[in-house]
């Protein structure tokens, strides 16, 4: 039996092209706060700042000496706190839409990411995990905070079924979290 290793790699291929949105972004991030122990306290730190500030108020209201500014400062934060993967995900669009469409292949080597003005490869070691939701697929650091990622939106796959190979590509070379 004869193989075409050039054949066969070019299928082990998975190429998407996109133009990054604000969902991308704030949909990497939000995945990122579930990962690292910062964003998991973020996510009972947020309501709890908000319940104090409630009651801060409710208590102003019922007559008690309290602080209606910092209430009000503690629900701001705790806001601000909620909505931040979504502001963040603003920026980091805002950055991206500067180099245009994004084109990425992954393959059996690693994951590289070209654009308009540049191109860059990671390799399997630098980003060692991965997670999955329904529009996107994410590749994290291991250091503690992940304080690098890939993002990978599934509708700049050209065929839904790439999603499939693009995942056991991934399940080879990255744990999954």
């Amino acid at each position: 039996m004869v193989m075409d290793m050039g054949r066969d790699a070019e299928q082990a291929a998975v190429e998407l092209e996109f133009q990054p949105v604000v969902k991308d972004f704030s949909g990497l991030l939000k995945e990122r706060r579930r990962i690292t122990k910062a964003g998991r306290r973020s996510l009972w730190v947020a309501p709890l700042v908000m319940l104090i500030g409630v009651a801060e108020i409710a208590g102003s209201l019922a007559g008690q000496d309290t602080s209606v500014p910092v209430a009000c400062g503690l629900l701001a934060g705790s806001v601000a706190m909620w909505f931040m993967p979504h502001l963040q995900g603003r920026a980091f669009q805002r950055l991206a839409a500067r180099n245009g469409v994004m084109r990425t292949v992954v393959t059996d080597d690693g994951v590289t990411v070209s654009n308009a003005n540049t191109t860059t490869t990671v390799r399997w070691p630098a980003q060692p995990r991965y997670r999955e939701t329904a529009d996107l697929f994410v590749m994290f650091s291991d250091d503690k905070n992940a304080s690098c990622f890939t993002v990978l939106p599934k509708r700049g796959l050209a065929d839904p079924a790439d999603a499939d190979r693009l995942r056991a590509i991934f399940d080879r070379h990255l744990a999954r979290i």
